[in-house]
C-alpha cells in the first residue's frame, strides 16, 4: 500500500506556510492515514540537504551570483530531482503522507508564465526530474497579488518576489491557468485564517479518503 502525496500551490504570501502548520496538526489525527502511517511535511526548494544549498542559492545568492532565467529552471529541477528521490518515493513507498510546499506546478508558474522561459521544455525538465510522479491532490490557494503584496507588508523581499509586480502578475496569471489544466482544487485563500483550514481539510477529505493504493505514476 503506497502513501498519499498533497501539495499546496500558490503566491508567495497566499497563506501555504499558516495552512500547513494547521494540516500537519490535522492530517495525524483525522482518521485518513493508515495506521502506523506518518506524515512527512516537506517542501521545495530546500526539502533534502542538498535542496536547502539549492535554495539559498535561488532565493538569496551572494552578491554577483544571481543565476540567469535558464540556470533557475535548471536549479529548480535539480533540487526536485534530488527531493524526488531522496525523500518523497521512499516516503510514499513506506505508505507514508507526504505534505509539500510547492512542486513542480510551482516552476511552470514561476519559470513559465513569469520568467517567459518555454514550457514544453519545462514540461520536459519536469517529467525528468520527477520520474512521473504526481500528487494524489493539489491545492491552490488563491489570493489575489494585491492581497499577498499587502500580507508581505515590510518583510524583506527575496530574489524571486524582487523581480517585480508584472512578474508577479504573470505568475498569479499562470496559477490560474495551470490549476485548470492539471484539476487542482480551487481554495480561496482572503478569508479567514480558519475557514481556509476547514475548506482545506474538506477537499483531502473529498478527494483522498479511500484506500491509499494509488501508483502516484
Amino acid at each position: 500500500m503506497s502513501g498519499r502525496f498533497l501539495v499546496l500551490e500558490g503566491i508567495d504570501g497566499c497563506g501555504k506556510s499558516t495552512q500547513i502548520e494547521a494540516l500537519r496538526a490535522w492530517l495525524p489525527i483525522s482518521g485518513l492515514m493508515a495506521p502506523g502511517a506518518q506524515l512527512v511535511v516537506t517542501r521545495e526548494p530546500g526539502g533534502t540537504a542538498l535542496g536547502q544549498a539549492l535554495r539559498a542559492l535561488l532565493l538569496r545568492p551572494p552578491e554577483g551570483a544571481a543565476p540567469c532565467s535558464l540556470s533557475e529552471l535548471m536549479l529548480y529541477a535539480a533540487d526536485r530531482a534530488q527531493h524526488v528521490e531522496a525523500c518523497l518515493r521512499p516516503a510514499l513507498a513506506a505508505g507514508d503522507w507526504v505534505l509539500c510546499d510547492r512542486f513542480s506546478g510551482s516552476t511552470a508558474a514561476y519559470q513559465g508564465y513569469g520568467r517567459g522561459l518555454p514550457l514544453a521544455t519545462i514540461l520536459q525538465l519536469e517529467s525528468l526530474a520527477t520520474g512521473g510522479l504526481t500528487p494524489d491532490l493539489t491545492l491552490w490557494l488563491d489570493l489575489p497579488l494585491a492581497g499577498s503584496l499587502q500580507r508581505r507588508g515590510d518583510r524583506p523581499a527575496d530574489r524571486i518576489e524582487a523581480a517585480g509586480e508584472a512578474f508577479l502578475q504573470r505568475v498569479s496569471d499562470g496559477f490560474a491557468t495551470l490549476a485548470g489544466q492539471r484539476g487542482w482544487q480551487r481554495v480561496e485563500a482572503d478569508g479567514p485564517r480558519e475557514a481556509v483550514t476547514q475548506l482545506c481539510c474538506s477537499l483531502i477529505t473529498e478527494h483522498l479518503g479511500g484506500p491509499g493504493d494509488r501508483g502516484h505514476g
